[in-house]
């Protein structure tokens, strides 16, 4: 009976460590819509949240037009501030708060861009179609 009662106890106490972290970590990332490729002015502008990851993960943007990556920051202080772009050479610490535009070069029809964290642990990507 004893042993009963301290797993029914044991089992709650781990789906509410469950729900308390979950609620957490959604809460701590920067959620911007999938629909976050916009032109302006002639330059495609991509945007995405830093902070406990990468958003959106995924993104789909047109090819051979100039592009800006816009990356927001909000109380960014984990490895997700500190961004490594392998292809066009880039490497930065994000501020905590704030924009960053990263200027691309036109981009090829079917190719990818893809941003790390220092650490390799969040990424993105960006699609070229």
């Amino acid at each position: 009976m004893k042993a009963t009662v301290i797993s029914i106890i044991a089992a709650g106490l781990l789906i509410l460590g469950a729900v308390f972290y979950a609620s957490y970590k959604n809460g701590s990332e920067i959620n911007l819509p999938e629909d976050n490729v916009s032109i302006v002015d002639g330059k495609q502008i991509i945007e995405i949240g830093a902070k406990g990851g990468y958003s959106p993960k995924v993104s789909v943007a047109k090819a051979g037009i100039p592009t800006i990556l816009r990356v927001q920051t909000r109380g960014t202080f984990d490895c997700s501030s500190a961004l490594t772009i392998p292809s066009i050479g880039y490497r930065a610490i994000l501020t905590p708060s704030g924009i960053t535009e990263i200027e691309l070069p036109a981009q090829k029809s079917g190719s990818t861009l893809q941003g790390l964290c220092s650490m390799g642990m969040y990424n993105f990507q960006v699609r070229f179609d």
